[in-house]
């Protein structure tokens, strides 16, 4: 069996993070899928999805690190293409990547204790992002 749905968001973009775990974990379950895998993408060049343990600290350790990887200021050569100054946007989604894959079992998602699912917007600007689960099983 192979059920896709989406889940839309608004974002503000500048490295916000929204969990998304509650929502594909209804979506799991709502599948009626006990044992197989969600795949979950977003399409976009300036968001992507992770894992991590979703508190302010963890949050704002990952958005500080990406930052000292591809800081926000730097001239991209985005910017002188497209004049949008937000290449490192893009660079930042790259690293992270645009989808996860979550193994089912027993008709639940197998996150750790403090693990949640989240879309990262890097954009420089809010915008509206869907995200494109997969659910495929028995």
């Amino acid at each position: 069996m192979v059920v896709t749905h989406k889940i839309s968001l608004k974002t503000q973009g500048n490295g916000e993070m929204q969990d998304i775990t509650p929502q594909v974990g209804r979506l799991v379950a709502e599948s009626g899928v006990r044992a197989g895998i969600a795949t979950l993408f977003v399409p976009g060049s300036t968001a992507g999805l992770t894992t991590i343990e979703f508190e302010p600290g963890a949050a704002a350790d990952f958005a500080e690190a990406l930052n000292r990887i591809a800081p926000p200021g730097l001239d991209y050569h985005h910017h002188q293409r497209w004049g949008d100054y937000n290449g490192h946007s893009h660079v930042q989604a790259a690293l992270l990547g645009p989808s996860l894959t979550v193994p089912l079992v027993n008709g639940q998602l197998t996150l750790g204790q403090w693990q949640q699912i989240v879309l990262v917007d890097f954009d420089t600007r809010g915008r509206s992002r869907d995200v494109v689960v997969q659910i495929m099983g028995e």
